[in-house]
């Protein structure tokens, strides 16, 4: 399930693929595109395997799944891509990343980064369950920011959120074409400073340890919680903007 909107009389910037994270479908990005709308813009939102409602299989869908999502987006696109990826959407986009990294103009990590090869997201998450489920916005919070959002956008989080399947949760990272470290890389620093983000690099910090080895890397302050597509929509959109243009 895709979302394609471009600017009315005026030529759409090619291949800006908005890839949400956790729990999300591609209405997470219906504010942004909205606003790249206004700016004249182009662009595509993923829904992926195993966050689309209306899929009876939707639990059972895996990280494999998700990345061929990703690869027939881009093949859709006559040339490279510029790939936006939220939180969650780290996993998919980094396997993407090593397998076609000729096709990916740049990459933007939207409060997010890299994975590392040999990584998964929660390897022992349980079998035989659903999916993980968005948590009480209480815990939530203990691990990401909710800074910026207000009790509508809250309702609207937990209406449409789904469980994010177990198989991509389980499914480890699996990376070996160090070519994917010369796509040039923007990180959108919202909960996290970009200085403190550097630091964390500089010092080889696990988390951080992947985005150390890319070679052409930019850094973008956005203050404000972990979902600026809703607490700040219009800045973002901006910046999503400004990034295709330049390439």
């Amino acid at each position: 399930m895709t979302t394609n909107t471009s600017g009315p009389g005026l030529p759409p910037i090619p291949g800006l693929l908005l890839i949400p994270g956790h729990w999300l479908g591609a209405w997470a990005w219906d504010e942004v595109l909205e606003q790249l709308t206004a700016l004249g813009c182009g662009a595509t939102a993923l829904t992926l395997p195993g966050l689309d409602r209306n899929d009876p299989d939707r639990a059972s869908r895996t990280l494999d799944d998700q990345v061929a999502a990703i690869e027939q987006a881009i093949a859709a696109n006559a040339g490279p891509v510029v790939i936006v990826a939220h939180s969650g959407a780290n996993a998919p986009v980094s396997v993407v990343l090593d397998r076609h990294p000729e096709r990916v103009r740049r990459v933007v990590w939207v409060d997010s980064g890299p994975a590392a090869s040999g990584t998964a997201f929660a390897p022992d998450f349980p079998e035989g369950t659903e999916g993980l489920p968005l948590p009480p916005f209480e815990v939530l919070r203990e691990q990401a920011s909710t800074e910026g959002l207000d009790t509508g956008a809250l309702e609207r989080f937990r209406a449409r959120a789904l469980p994010e399947p177990g198989p991509v949760l389980r499914q480890r990272v699996e990376l070996a074409n160090e070519e994917r470290y010369d796509v040039p890389t923007t990180f959108v620093c919202c909960s996290m400073p970009s200085a403190q983000l550097r630091e964390l690099v500089r010092a080889g910090h696990p988390m951080f340890a992947e985005a150390g080895s890319f070679r052409n890397v930019d850094y973008i302050d956005l203050p404000t919680g972990h979902w600026p597509m809703w607490s700040r929509p219009a800045d973002l959109a901006r910046i999503l903007a400004t990034i295709s243009a330049d390439g």
